[in-house]
């Protein structure tokens, strides 16, 4: 799943590299993006309910072994991948690209960039979002939605990445509860579809044999 304003073809340089690793894709539009249908409105738990329909629709199929499902997503895309995983139990693994923290810290950031001040004004527009999305910030956030997610979590991140914070990455590492290895840190900055299309992230691929074949490789 891309990240917020962007649409499937941020995440088409990945596909060559998945199906010759002999992977079945999926790629998306999340509503109000690319060639999908408009809305009244979007936010990231609607980018998680695009993603839990292209689930259920992939599990349908019957060239598709639904045992092993994984998530990719960028940014917000992420975000919406570890919150859709986090109320799924047959997704084997999510990979994570650039996400940030907490919703709420890009709220306040975006706040400073407006030079809006934050109190009174500022905490009206946190609140006024939460009420449209139906959704608390806390309940969403990546920091959150990890610690619940029952498969494994690669977090990749650019190492000049400017518009999310590496602490970000880190923080999302450590409630997990995940050991250092599964942070991937890449060239690059917030967008990754560079890094994809010139196979920089070949630990993805590994990361999902492992999640995928887990005995398998123990045995090995």
């Amino acid at each position: 799943m891309h990240g917020w304003g962007s649409n499937a073809s941020h995440m088409l340089p990945a596909v060559p590299f998945l199906r010759d690793a002999g992977l079945a894709v999926l790629v998306m539009d999340a509503r109000c993006h690319g060639l999908s249908d408009s809305a009244d409105f979007t936010s990231l738990p609607r980018f998680a309910e695009d993603i839990d329909a292209g689930l259920n629709w992939l599990v349908r199929r019957g060239d598709v072994d639904p045992n092993r499902l994984a998530l990719l997503g960028h940014s917000v895309g992420a975000g919406a991948a570890l919150l859709c995983a986090s109320r799924r139990r047959d997704v084997r693994a999510v990979v994570s690209l650039s996400a940030f923290a907490h919703p709420e810290e890009v709220m306040r950031r975006w706040l400073r960039a407006h030079h809006i001040p934050s109190l009174w004004l500022g905490e009206w527009v946190l609140g006024h979002v939460q009420r449209v999305i139906g959704a608390q910030f806390d309940d969403i956030a990546p920091i959150k939605t990890v610690a619940k997610t029952m498969c494994p979590v690669l977090v990749v991140h650019g190492a000049q990445d400017e518009t999310v914070p590496m602490q970000d990455a880190h923080r999302i590492l450590l409630a997990s509860g995940q050991s250092a290895d599964a942070c991937l840190l890449v060239p690059g900055g917030h967008d990754l579809s560079k890094a994809l299309g010139e196979g920089q992230l070949h630990g993805v691929l590994q990361f999902l044999n492992e999640s995928f074949f887990p005995a398998s490789l123990a045995e090995s």
